[in-house]
């Protein structure tokens, strides 16, 4: 039985709710999440990932409307988005949220960014629809998790594009009943799948969700018009890509809890859930006793998780630095030898190091559901010694343990350090911090703009 009205009271909500009812600490979160935003598209500019998709869609770009973050170059709106968005998550170093593992921000802020680079948009209204596209997009994840993405579905993209038409369709003023048509157009173009990660094939479906999320949004505007029902119907979007889905949870509290408060940024450029064995194994990259024995003597290395660990990192054969972001044998190798865990160790420079290769092979897992994502515990045992344990509760990074703004201020230094874009982060800083008292957000991607190599 589908639950009447959960798409026109979401539709509701994102137009009508006003932005002096926005707590403070929800304002100060949305800053934070674009801060976060941009460290992580500057630090990939240049990436060969983004390199091919701005090649070809440049081919096709009908007009220069739009910055490329860090590129010196410019495209219509809608491809601007699009690769933005690429940028932004090719490296898997975007927020995530919790407990859906989505990515908010990396569909739902290109798209806006786009737009205000066309007309004139206040920091506030731009905050406004970044805040509420994100609600939308992860409150609809909320409602099919966890069975979608054990399916097979890439949850960032098939529910990026909900919070990309919601959030451009806030912007530019769609009554609810169009932006219930906007949801109606964004489910019939929800894609992705898990099957594509940790190849370039994953950025096709992310970039679509911004890209998809204007058009919806736009032909709602013209009055373009689609089911009443496009999320909870029999046949829509929330039945046919789960199982058990909890559509009335998508308008339970709208207002009074928010979803980008459970939203975490990485320390690591890696899938979230490799997070806490990272932690652990840079720890132990310093212990005196592994040290005095020598990793050579290492005869197994056991990581106890959630099962989510194993499902979505249990890949030792890997070939590429994009295979390496999901690898928990590379990680835990990259890790223990070298002692970091940056952009440089989940390069394809780092994979082809042949001596890490030995240590992933002693990488063997044991699933204990007991265990938040956010939670690992790595045993190394030793010949001839005693097992070295290293327990870690919550990673750092995790909601309930977050990235303090000093430090989110200074990924994006060494991101944009790193994308050799050559952009000065600190006027972008100042300027995120004070965009809510912006009367022209455009005015900021000019700040990242880049210059062409």
């Amino acid at each position: 039985m589908s639950t009447p009205s959960v798409s026109a009271e979401l539709a509701k909500f994102v137009a009508t709710f006003r932005w002096d009812d926005v707590p403070e600490h929800v304002r100060h979160e949305s800053k934070r999440t674009l801060l976060n935003f941009f460290s992580v598209a500057l630090s990939a500019c240049f990436d060969p990932t983004i390199q091919k998709a701005a090649e070809v869609y440049g081919r096709f770009s009908s007009a220069t409307q739009a910055t490329v973050i860090g590129r010196g170059q410019r495209m219509d709106i809608l491809a601007a988005a699009a690769i933005n968005t690429m940028g932004a998550n090719v490296f898997d170093f975007d927020d995530t949220h919790f407990p859906t593992i989505i990515h908010p921000t990396s569909p739902v802020a290109p798209p806006l960014l786009a737009w205000s680079e066309t007309e004139k948009i206040s920091g506030q209204d731009f905050l406004l629809s970044l805040i509420l596209g994100m609600e939308a997009e992860c409150r609809i994840g909320n409602a099919v998790s966890p069975y979608h993405y054990a399916r097979g579905w890439h949850i960032t993209s098939t529910c990026g594009v909900f919070g990309s038409a919601m959030a451009i369709g806030r912007l530019i003023g769609l009554t609810q009943q169009q932006l219930v048509w906007a949801l109606g157009s964004a489910s019939a173009q929800a894609s992705g799948l898990v099957e594509t990660l940790g190849t370039m094939s994953k950025s096709i479906s992310m970039g679509n969700a911004a890209r998809n999320g204007i058009v919806s949004a736009l032909l709602a505007q013209q009055n373009f018009d689609g089911p009443a029902k496009p999320l909870e119907g029999v046949r829509g979007f929330l039945n046919v890509t789960a199982d058990n889905a909890d559509a009335q949870s998508i308008v339970t509290d709208l207002g009074k809890r928010w979803e980008v408060l459970n939203n975490a940024y990485k320390p690591y450029p890696c899938g979230v859930v490799l997070n806490p064995v990272i932690e652990a194994c840079l720890s132990l990259s310093a212990n005196p006793e592994l040290l005095r024995h020598g990793l050579n003597k290492i005869e197994r290395i056991e990581l106890t998780g959630h099962s989510l660990l194993r499902q979505r990192t249990d890949r030792p054969h890997i070939l590429t630095g994009r295979e390496s972001q999901v690898s928990a044998q590379h990680a835990v190798a990259v890790s223990l030898t070298r002692g970091r865990a940056g952009l440089a160790e989940f390069s394809d420079e780092a994979v082809g190091d042949l001596s890490l290769k030995g240590i992933g092979a002693k990488v063997c897992f044991v699933d204990d559901d007991a265990y938040s994502v956010d939670a690992a515990k790595v045993v190394v045992k030793i010949a001839g010694a005693q097992p070295i344990e290293v327990m870690i509760d919550m990673a750092r990074g995790a909601v309930g343990r977050p990235l303090s703004d000093q430090e989110i201020e200074d990924k994006v230094r060494a991101l944009c350090a790193y994308g050799q874009s050559g952009i000065d982060p600190e006027p972008l800083i100042q300027a995120v911090w004070a965009l809510d008292q912006s009367n022209d957000v455009g005015q900021i991607m000019k700040l990242v703009a880049g210059a062409a190599k």
